[in-house]
């Protein structure tokens, strides 16, 4: 049985990338894989993306990397693309949308938001039928006239961990790492299962919650004049979503 961390929404937040890689470590899982947003929000965006990109064979694009990647005049898009320097840039324009694979008999797809785009948001509590939209082929996963559905779909973009049965398949959502909006922990899920066998075996999806020094980071961000520091710090205190771009 192989083990597979699947993380997202760094969101530039040091101190839970670090909780969140500690546990991983802890657990013995050497895979990881990164669903996106790794910028965004929070004070520390290049480094963000110097860890993933050592640490993660798997990287998808997330709405944050590509509002990131291309030229713009916000000011709080402006802050962050500073800091991330133009290889790091290109480096974020070049993600894949999606990732495809097999484990234990399963096939499995992992995006940042929905399979139409990084910017289609699917909340837990929306209809079966938005939810079921979740396991399409499409032209931007690369499959849009494909016959074989996912039977397993995974995802972030919400910061709201949770995992579903839907009509015999299963759709899960990581949660967020640098900025959950469910409860003020980090989140990430563990898959495990027998990677690239198409024979039906054992398979598990886990969700793990991660407490981390959350005044840490957010001193971290008053030292770096973060911008919209005041809503982002309510949301690392609380776990609450207060207006603030997620």
């Amino acid at each position: 049985m192989q083990k597979i961390a699947v993380i997202s929404d760094i969101h530039g937040n040091i101190p839970a990338l670090d909780a969140v890689l500690a546990d991983i470590r802890q657990r013995g899982v050497t895979t990881i894989y990164c669903l996106g947003d790794l910028v965004g929000t929070g004070p520390h965006p290049a480094e963000a993306v110097d860890r993933i990109k050592e640490l993660c064979p798997v990287v998808v694009m997330g709405n944050w990397d590509q509002l990131m990647s291309k030229p713009s005049q916000d000011e709080v898009l402006l802050w962050h693309q500073r800091r991330l320097g133009d290889q790091r840039l290109q480096w974020l324009k070049e993600l894949p949308f999606s990732h495809d694979f097999i484990m234990s008999g399963r096939r499995i797809r992992l995006f940042h938001a929905s399979p139409v785009s990084v910017f289609t948001r699917i909340q837990p509590w929306d209809s079966l039928e938005s939810r079921l939209t979740m396991f399409h082929n499409t032209e931007m996963t690369g499959t849009p006239n494909g016959d074989e559905l996912p039977d397993v779909v995974g995802y972030g973009d919400i910061h709201n961990a949770y995992s579903q049965n839907l009509k015999g398949r299963t759709l899960f959502n990581t949660g967020s790492v640098g900025n959950p909006l469910d409860m003020p922990q980090a989140s990430y899920a563990i898959l495990e299962g027998q990677l690239d066998s198409s024979v039906p075996a054992a398979f598990a999806i886990q969700l793990v919650r991660v407490p981390y020094d959350i005044e840490l980071a957010v001193r971290l961000a008053e030292q770096e004049n973060t911008p919209l520091l005041e809503p982002y710090v309510r949301e690392l205190r609380t776990g609450r979503y207060r207006g603030l771009k997620d």
